[in-house]
């Protein structure tokens, strides 16, 4: 047995895989050269890894480069059809499931509205496995080809123990009214394909600091504007968890003591003022039986006409959102701040001068100098997309381990 905290020769091995796997998933094409010149690996470690990696169908080849006086360079690449990754979004008045190949671009997706349930979590397992039966079915894709399924839920996430295969995931969300549901045990009793859960905030944080907005910052908030509120803290270049993976619950800190009834049921919170339900129902004049896409979007549309009352309340709105801005400023002094969310992006083309106006006003002045406030890349659907980085994180942190029946399938293959 190996000493605690001794590496073995497995986990040497295994943490080379990672480092090369994710350099070229993220920094890729790149030549076995370039490969050794970035991750600090021998020479020798670089062509031992790749001819594995090469092996199992990880890395391809994908051209060459011209070299300074020698062979020309062999460029690698990890292939985006090489696996399958699903991302789904419980939202607050859809579940969406996407299904995407290794490079992110999505192939194809159902959305399922909520019905009267609202979210009973009976009725959202159903239509997870629904939407997951769905894609998979229009595509034609074998689910051995597939990594797993990430789902970005309201709430806080527990994870369980290690290598329950999912089954200990329970989630509590007060707004939502799920208390302690075994989330991950009744998605087993439907798919046996491997599960990942986290805060839909934080699934969005990783995707815009993956391929968004966030991209090359170590210190980060990434905020999920819609019909709540959420942050996801970046600190070190990693998702900050706090002592039971709760942290980032921004929209439930207090803006106004003993003010408006929030969902959770405390009153004052964030979320209570710029919450897109909290701003339609305040306004009181979307038309009746709209959504609540199409009663922001009329919002929005008041205001963009010059009508005083919800000019008035969007403006109020921004002052709350750049005081609480200037909060995470002070608390956490991030390089950026990026607002994401479907109503964050309808909203911040309006409302970004004054958040920032705002935040100057709140903050303290050299932490808010250091940092940016802009709006995110991914558009309103990047908590499906953070949701589908889940399994590919495990699979790129695990140096390319892939299910047991997609190793099996390609062993037999």
């Amino acid at each position: 047995m190996a000493e605690r905290g001794k590496q073995t020769v497995r986990d040497l091995r295994r943490g080379s895989r990672s480092t090369l796997l994710q350099r070229l998933y993220f920094e890729g094409p790149l030549s076995r050269q370039e490969l050794g010149q970035i991750s600090g690996l021998s020479a020798g470690s670089v062509s031992n890894v790749v001819g594995e990696l090469l092996a199992d169908g990880l890395v391809e080849e994908c051209g060459s480069v011209e070299s300074d006086g020698g062979r020309p360079r062999i460029l690698l690449q990890v292939p985006p059809g090489r696996a399958h990754l699903v991302g789904v979004d419980v939202g607050e008045t859809q579940v969406r499931v996407a299904l995407f190949d290794l490079g992110l671009t999505e192939l194809a997706a159902s959305d399922h509205p909520l019905s009267d349930c609202g979210h009973d979590f009976d009725h959202v397992v159903e239509l997870i496995l629904t939407g997951l039966a769905e894609v998979l079915r229009t595509t034609g894709t074998d689910p051995a080809t597939v990594l797993g399924v990430g789902v970005g839920v309201p709430g806080i996430v527990e994870q369980g123990e290690p290598g329950t295969d999912g089954q200990g995931i329970v989630v509590h969300s007060q707004t939502v009214d799920w208390d302690a549901v075994p989330l991950g045990r009744m998605l087993r009793a439907g798919t046996d394909l491997p599960l990942y859960v986290d805060n839909g905030a934080k699934t969005l944080g990783q995707a815009e600091m993956w391929f968004g907005a966030g991209r090359g910052a170590r210190h980060a908030v990434v905020a999920l504007f819609g019909s709540g509120v959420g942050a996801c803290v970046i600190a070190e270049g990693a998702r900050f968890r706090g002592a039971t993976s709760s942290a980032g619950e921004w929209g439930h800190t207090k803006v106004h003591v003993g003010g408006r009834l929030c969902r959770c049921g405390s009153r004052g919170c964030l979320e209570a003022y710029v919450g897109a339900e909290a701003l339609v129902e305040r306004w009181g004049r979307a038309p009746e039986g709209s959504s609540e896409k199409a009663g922001l979007a009329a919002l929005l549309a008041a205001a963009e006409a010059g009508e005083e009352d919800a000019v008035a309340l969007l403006a109020e709105a921004a002052e709350y959102f750049g005081a609480a801005i200037a909060d995470l400023i002070n608390l956490f002094n991030p390089e950026r701040i990026v607002i994401g969310g479907w109503a964050g992006l309808m909203l911040g083309p309006r409302l970004l001068p004054a958040i920032r106006d705002a935040a100057t006003a709140y903050a303290l002045r050299f932490p808010r100098a250091q940092t940016s406030i802009d709006l995110g890349l991914l558009g309103p659907d990047a908590v499906t997309v953070g949701a589908a980085t889940l399994p590919l994180w495990h699979f790129l942190q695990s140096g390319g381990e892939l299910p047991a029946r997609m190793a099996a399938a390609a062993a037999a293959g």
